[in-house]
């Protein structure tokens, strides 16, 4: 199938596993530790991808809210606050939208800024490839993540029957199931499996609005939101996707999977740049990609934990470091001709380096008001001329 908006070839094939560095090991600790019914989480999710590729006729990513996800990883909360606190967030991103707050927000946001906020997810993901990731499975994990890196760069302008990253994914599966795969653990584990419905207490949503939802919706608004509209902006300026229409389909994703076990998603700047980056241009990538995870979901449920963890994790790496790439290269868009040189470093730099310890609000914040104060002449930045001394 090929239209403008949806295809299903060899590149959107390709582009479909750009995202599953981040996806894949944060749906498996979720499903591990806060033990999250698998075939639930699995099928929400692969149903938000395909909808949303439909939707947008673009690689638009759904990814598990962050913020979200590390609050229940370290506090180990149930599915009845986990649903509260995702309704709340969808609940809050609809009000924004409808009363049009989202659109004013990103319109008092610097182009700059985001590229500093995208500057510093593209630092964090790779720091998490190289150190966590790649050093997986000790020296034999930096080999793999080498002969990754080899196989991406070396059949990058080749035209191969096989896309490259398939090729990647292929052979990380299949060093998963000779050194790391026992059958055993999968009997019974296939099968035919439906989400189920679950209903918050009523002192599930209070934690979850104040646990869950009230750390997310910051983050959310700012690399969620605001960058993943303006990397739409900068990678398919043909088909750019506003802020109320990211916040839309953000409420709806929230306001409908939670009642059903689905873990709360966004859509993602970095994700888009991974689907891009790995060849997607349609829509196609997120329907193949949200495929395999309802695929997944209905019939391998169970087996969802035993079956990710033979795949070895230096080739999420590869994947992830790749996406961080696609996003610091973002950051070098010059920014407009009458910004200056200087108002646009500063303001890339402040927010990247103050959004990596302290999270994406405060970067937002101090990026702004760098870059307001480097606009008007309040910070200065001395060019390095040799006739000037």
């Amino acid at each position: 199938m090929r239209t403008d908006r949806i295809r299903f070839d060899r590149q959107e094939l390709a582009g479909a596993f750009g995202d599953i560095g981040t996806d894949l090991p944060l749906l498996l600790a979720l499903v591990g530790t806060c033990h999250l019914d698998p075939t639930s989480v699995l099928v929400c999710f692969g149903l938000a991808q395909i909808a949303t590729g439909i939707r947008y006729g673009l690689p638009m990513p759904v990814q598990p809210l962050k913020a979200m996800a590390a609050v229940m990883l370290a506090k180990k909360l149930g599915t009845g606050v986990l649903t509260a606190g995702g309704v709340v967030v969808g609940a809050a991103m609809a009000i924004l939208v409808a009363t049009g707050a989202l659109q004013h927000l990103a319109r008092a946001v610097p182009k700059p800024v985001v590229r500093g906020i995208q500057l510093g997810l593209a630092i964090t993901l790779a720091t998490l490839a190289l150190k966590e990731y790649a050093a997986a499975d000790g020296l034999r994990g930096y080999v793999i993540v080498a002969v990754g890196f080899c196989v991406l760069f070396l059949a990058r302008n080749r035209k191969l029957p096989v896309p490259a990253p398939l090729i990647v994914m292929a052979g990380g599966v299949a060093y998963g199931l000779l050194t790391k795969a026992d059958p055993s653990h999968w009997k019974g584990a296939f099968g035919f499996h439906l989400p189920h419905l679950i209903v918050p207490k009523s002192h599930d949503w209070i934690d979850g609005a104040l646990l869950l939802a009230l750390p997310q919706i910051p983050l959310s608004l700012g690399n969620s939101v605001i960058a993943t509209s303006d990397t739409t902006k900068a990678l398919f300026p043909e088909r750019p996707v506003a802020v109320r229409s990211i916040g839309v389909t953000f409420a709806a994703m929230n306001l409908i999977a939670p009642w059903f076990g689905g873990f709360p998603t966004c859509h993602g700047c970095g994700g888009l740049v991974g689907f891009y980056g790995f060849g997607a241009r349609t829509g196609g990538a997120a329907i193949l990609y949200g495929a395999a995870y309802l695929a997944a979901g209905l019939f391998a449920g169970p087996a969802f934990a035993d079956l990710a963890l033979v795949f070895p994790l230096p080739i999420l790496g590869v994947v992830l470091f790749v996406e961080a790439l696609g996003l610091a290269t973002l950051a070098a868009d010059g920014g407009a001709p009458d910004a200056g040189i200087a108002p646009w470093t500063i303001a890339v730099v402040a927010a990247a380096v103050v959004a990596l310890p302290y999270g994406y609000v405060v970067g937002l914040l101090a990026g702004t008001l760098f870059h307001v104060a480097a606009e008007r002449g309040w910070i200065r930045v001395a060019a390095n001329n040799p006739e000037t001394r």
